[in-house]
């Protein structure tokens, strides 16, 4: 089993949402995060004051799945997520060790 971790930009998470539910994956966390990479943030001008915005809002996508489905769940999110600009964000896969569903007791790839 895998966790996939993915940050990107807020707008596109529908885009995300569709294209992991076109694959056929059914489950999704979504955190609204804040930070910054390459970006560095940026400056905004606020009541006539210019300010330095140092972590940007971002999205992160949390999906437990089988082995089997990283490379497509992977391609899906990019392709999605895409937008050829800098910030468009990060993709993480970390191994799972454990997995239960609380309701049923359900353990491992039959949790997820």
């Amino acid at each position: 089993m895998k966790l996939v971790s993915a940050i990107i930009k807020p707008f596109k998470l529908d885009d995300v949402r569709e294209a992991i539910s076109e694959i056929g994956i059914d489950g999704l966390t979504v955190t609204e995060v804040k930070g910054f990479g390459r970006q560095k943030g940026h400056t905004e001008l606020y009541r006539g004051a210019e300010y330095q915005v140092d972590f940007l809002p971002k999205v992160k996508l949390e999906i437990a799945i089988g082995d089997d489905q990283v490379d497509r769940l992977v391609e899906a999110i990019m392709g999605a997520a895409r937008t050829g600009k800098i910030g468009d964000g990060k993709i993480f896969v970390y191994d799972l060790q454990h997995a239960v569903r609380i309701r049923t007791g359900e353990t491992d790839d039959e949790a997820v």
